[in-house]
């Protein structure tokens, strides 16, 4: 063959494929969407202190203790469920505590009694709710990602906010205007509507699949299930309890959830009706809250990416604290441009904590850290009860909220500092 012909067969010869889209992305989507569904049972319980007040006779402190079992199940349950999706997948994991949320969900709609209220919203949906908190996030990003791990951190935790964004108009409309027990069933049909679709389309490892993690050089066999997962989620703790850095993370994200779950989250609505706004229109500023809070988390997974996690946590929390002792001020009976302006701001704060609190964990707990971060989390959720209690009972003896925002402000710049003296882990 000659060379004028060999060149025109090069010439002829087809462009490689491009690569197709890694099936980390995929998984990563169904992760997304099982957490916006997963999220309608967080909508409700700030909806609910009135009416169950109206309806009962019960205090406010007596359901925000309702509130508070949940919120902290929610968190002590998460290091188990990391545990248990070693052990057992993390599918038959998520449907299976989808399926104890719708239960517990349901089962609120005959309840006659507050021990009944502590028993569905407290015991049965906390115990669901904690098997699909952010270790379950956690555990699908560093199973299926070795890059941008930031990234898909900050998309997950947005999936939660998009729930909220979703499904908290609906849910309000749907309490004033027929009642709460219709928004209580409509949050169990919603976790069972997930169930399928998790069965169906989740998978628990890319080596399921013949995949390499995304980002990966080299292909990572699935390891075998760990059996004794209690066993390992307290060994795990009991190892992490030695070290500085868990101590600092435990206590910064113990004052997120308290100035978000358990304040913001339980109370801004009945806070604001006590001002004269409508219920639908607290409620719309909090799905508000959860538009931004996607734009907000994303970003910070983003900037995880790219610049040192601990400095980002204490701009977080320091700027949210100064947006907590604002607002006293701004509730009033319409919505005007401040308070927008403090909802815009909020909730962009909202959980832009949660990335650079996993990368530190990564950094300093290697193959646990999502174990880790389950009890980091459980101590965010700890942080979040004792506030949601804390507020109802605040309002039952003050009249109103004022002082939980004062001490959550202050609480907020505690963990400015926290975050800016832990030490530097080892890169991953």
């Amino acid at each position: 063959m000659t060379q004028t012909s060999e060149a025109a067969v090069v010439a002829r010869k087809p462009e490689p494929r491009r690569p197709r889209i890694h099936r980390a992305w995929f998984v990563a989507a169904v992760a997304f969407v099982t957490i916006i569904g997963a999220a309608a049972f967080r909508s409700l319980p700030g909806l609910l202190i009135d009416p169950l007040h109206q309806e009962f006779g019960w205090s406010r402190g007596t359901i925000g203790a309702a509130v508070s079992v949940n919120l902290a199940l929610y968190g002590l349950t998460a290091p188990f469920a990391a545990a248990l999706m070693d052990r057992f997948g993390i599918r038959r994991v998520v449907a299976g505590a989808l399926t104890v949320i719708a239960i517990g969900s349901g089962a609120t709609v005959w309840m006659t009694a507050a021990w009944q209220l502590l028993l569905c919203w407290g015991l049965l949906v906390g115990l669901g709710s904690g098997s699909m908190a952010l270790a379950f996030a956690a555990t699908v990003t560093n199973r299926w990602f070795t890059e941008r791990r930031g990234l898909v951190t900050g998309i997950l935790t947005a999936a939660s906010a998009s729930g909220q964004l979703i499904f908290l108009p609906v849910l309000s409309w749907i309490v004033e205007t027929h009642d709460w027990r219709p928004a209580a069933v409509t949050v169990a049909l919603a976790a069972l509507a997930v169930v399928p679709f998790v069965w169906l389309l989740l998978r628990d490892h890319p080596a399921d699949v013949g995949l390499k993690p995304y980002g990966a050089k080299e292909f990572v066999p699935k390891p075998a299930p760990v059996p004794g997962a209690a066993r390992r989620a307290v060994g795990v703790l009991l190892s992490a309890v030695r070290t500085g850095p868990f101590w600092l993370l435990a206590g910064t994200f113990a004052i997120c959830g308290a100035s978000t779950n358990g304040l913001i989250q339980t109370h801004f609505v009945p806070a604001a009706h006590d001002h004269g706004m409508p219920i639908t229109a607290a409620a719309s500023l909090l799905a508000v809250i959860g538009v931004f809070d996607v734009v907000g988390t994303v970003a910070s997974g983003w900037f995880t990416d790219r610049f040192d996690a601990r400095r980002l946590l204490a701009v977080y929390y320091a700027l949210r604290g100064v947006s907590l002792l604002f607002l006293p001020m701004l509730l009033a009976p319409s919505v005007h441009p401040p308070m927008i302006f403090f909802i815009v701001f909020y909730g962009l704060d909202w959980v832009a904590t949660v990335p650079p609190t996993m990368a530190l964990c990564r950094e300093h707990y290697g193959e646990d850290s999502a174990i880790v971060f389950g009890w980091v989390l459980a101590s965010h959720q700890v942080g979040a009860a004792a506030v949601a209690f804390a507020g109802g009972v605040a309002r039952d003896v003050f009249g109103s909220y004022d002082v939980m925002w004062y001490a959550s402000g202050a609480l907020c710049a505690a963990a400015a500092l926290m975050a800016l003296v832990i030490r530097r882990g080892r890169a991953l």
